[in-house]
């Protein structure tokens, strides 16, 4: 993610398969007004909210089985009104269970079958509690199917975007399962189907590939497949009038990218920089994890920029305003996609260890700027030291950071997860050495690609390609209250004494979202 900052003045921050047709299953939603009222089973005994405990979101994910697949169809009318669905989920029960918990909010719930027989289900906190006609044993395979509805109208945490002309999805950090119901933390990774029904005139664009495309009267079923598996947190679907450019990245890798019919044009040369991309960030990372990759440039007000998997979303304004130079645009580009590698592909155990995400998309996003001659990353590591005690006093250190206000969320997203850690990453290259890092780097996303992993196995990846134990080095930066010594940079020092709490960058957007804090590293326009 790139928090943004208004019209940012540079330099900113930023399985097994259903069966049943879309078309039977959009007919059978039983449309009721919340999910307590529902017309069909007793609700079970005393439902009561599960999660895992994570640290900073402890409601989410639910305890006692692993989803391996999502299919998920939408029926969409309009901006306006709640979209139709089917959720249908493949799991394995890791423990015995005698109630299933899914995180599941903003919808109304008509059914629910657990291996096609129908089953009790309630609502607690934002669970849904169903209790199947017999307890399910441990190793068991099950399939949940859901119909609901999902409301696009979904307040101020997530979910559902509208732009002007459709919909796409912003999930991050704990907001899919205002969209559909689900496992929603990252530790749980599964594959996803998307089915999409919409009025033949709009354009359906999802993560992955396009399968069968079905028109029937008005409307069009759109068909998408993830070939990887994915946390709920970066799914995306855009619904909208909506041109789709194709080209060919390295590899014979397919891109395709989405973006308002009417700005095709005036767009393309940002869209063009693509491919190289993906090349300049293979040579460092190795080659792109997924199947297809691409950016989805929505005319709409979010607040940042979300790398969800193989189609980053990004504002309309980023790449219309005149304030911006065009390398600081293609630097912030780079962010996001080196999310697929490092958060998508390889996503975070627990929300605390998030700085092995931002820290590596915020590394790469300046690696690509100094290479350029555009920015010095050692001038931005620079002013970042000075800065870290104070950004650590404000929201804990990078692998343990404070959560966020009650009610935002997106509060996570502060200055020490983004170059308060690339700063983390830059300490253990001094450390170990240029050659040594970029091993690391490599290693690190093949060793855990298509999986989840934390700031202990990032630690012990270190230790063992530098040859030596690395983490009496790595914990006082991961974990400290004060920022440990530069190595090679001792007259490097402390030059922020006051929080930065509040801090935002100069015409920033007021509202829900924390934004990214203005980094005054030295630049150059162009």
């Amino acid at each position: 993610m790139t928090l943004s900052s208004g019209r940012r003045p540079w330099p900113p921050r930023t399985g097994r398969r259903r069966t049943t047709s879309v078309a039977a299953a959009m007919a059978a939603v039983f449309l009721a007004v919340g999910p307590s009222s529902a017309a069909g089973p007793v609700s079970p005994v005393h439902p009561s909210p599960l999660g895992i405990g994570d640290p900073l979101f402890p409601q989410l994910g639910n305890p006692g089985y692993d989803v391996t697949a999502y299919d998920i169809a939408f029926a969409y009318h309009r901006q306006d009104r709640p979209l139709d669905a089917v959720t249908t989920i493949d799991g394995r029960a890791t423990a015995p269970l005698r109630t299933v918990n899914l995180d599941f909010a903003q919808g109304a719930v008509g059914s629910v079958r657990v291996d096609g027989v129908r089953a009790r289900f309630a609502t607690a906190g934002e669970d849904l509690v169903i209790t199947p006609s017999a307890p399910l044993r441990k190793g068991a395979a099950f399939r949940v199917t859901v119909r609901h509805t999902s409301d696009p109208q979904s307040g101020t945490n997530g979910g559902w975007v509208r732009t002007s002309d459709g919909l796409a999805m912003a999930n991050q950090a704990n907001a899919a399962h205002r969209v559909f119901p689900c496992n929603d933390h990252p530790a749980d990774k599964a594959r996803f189907t998307f089915r999409i029904t919409a009025p033949k005139s709009l354009t359906v664009v999802a993560g992955g590939l396009p399968g069968q495309r079905v028109r029937k009267g008005s409307r069009t079923t759109w068909t998408y497949r993830l070939a990887h598996p994915m946390a709920t947190e970066l799914a995306q679907i855009s619904i909208g009038r909506s041109a789709v450019p194709r080209r060919t990245g390295p590899h014979g890798l397919p891109v395709r990218d989405v973006v308002p019919t009417a700005d095709r044009a005036r767009l393309e040369k940002w869209l063009a920089r693509t491919p190289g991309q993906l090349a300049w960030l293979e040579k460092r990372a190795g080659r792109y994890p997924f199947e297809t990759y691409g950016v989805l440039i929505a005319h709409a007000t979010t607040g940042f920029e979300l790398e969800t998997q193989t189609l980053s979303l990004f504002e309309r304004d980023l790449f219309t305003s005149d304030q911006l130079p065009r390398w600081y645009i293609e630097s912030i580009m780079v962010h996001e996609l080196a999310h697929q590698w490092f958060g998508d592909s390889v996503s975070p155990r627990r929300w605390s260890d998030l700085w092995l995400n931002e820290g590596h998309a915020t590394w790469y996003e300046a690696l690509y700027a100094d290479e350029r001659g555009k920015a010095s990353l050692e001038r931005r590591m620079r002013k970042a030291y000075g800065q870290s005690d104070a950004w650590r006093a404000e929201g804990g250190p990078p692998a343990a950071p404070e959560a966020a206000d009650p009610g935002q969320p997106i509060g996570i997203f502060r200055p020490v997860v983004y170059d308060g850690s690339a700063l983390v990453l830059y300490a253990l290259r001094q450390r170990i050495g240029r050659a040594a890092f970029e091993r690391l780097e490599r290693q690190w996303v093949l060793r855990h690609r298509d999986g989840v992993a934390s700031t202990a196995d990032f630690v012990r990846l270190a230790s063992t390609v530098a040859g030596r134990d690395l983490s009496g080095f790595l914990h006082p930066w991961l974990y400290g209250r004060k920022t440990p010594p530069m190595p090679g940079h001792p007259d490097w020092k402390q030059t922020e004494k006051e929080t930065t709490k509040g801090a935002a960058l100069p015409g920033a957007r007021a509202g829900r979202h924390a934004v990214r804090y203005a980094v005054p590293w030295a630049v150059k326009p162009g």
